[in-house]
């Protein structure tokens, strides 16, 4: 059974925070009807402070030091390593 870690997982849900923003808000842009692009702009709102608290909860954890660009290549390398070799935590 392979089992990440606490930082692993929270990169992986920032990541998909970060994607749902950047679709709905191309959602956005494709629409014709008035009321579809109110609705999608009430979950790119919600998407957004999702966004937010995870990246907030990940540099309150200093596991995404947003302005160390060279610490953060390293973080995601290691990361990228965690994925691709995991190990059972005990």
């Amino acid at each position: 059974m392979n089992v990440f870690d606490d930082q692993t997982i929270a990169s992986d849900f920032l990541l998909s925070a970060k994607t749902g923003v950047r679709n709905l808000a191309y959602a956005i842009t494709e629409t014709a009807s008035p009321k579809v692009r109110s609705v999608l702009k009430k979950h790119l709102t919600q998407a957004i402070d999702t966004h937010e608290k995870a990246i907030n909860y990940m540099m309150n954890q200093n596991w995404y030091p947003a302005y160390n660009v060279d610490q953060l290549i390293q973080m995601d390398l290691q990361t990228s390593q965690r994925i691709l070799n995991p190990t059972v935590i005990q």
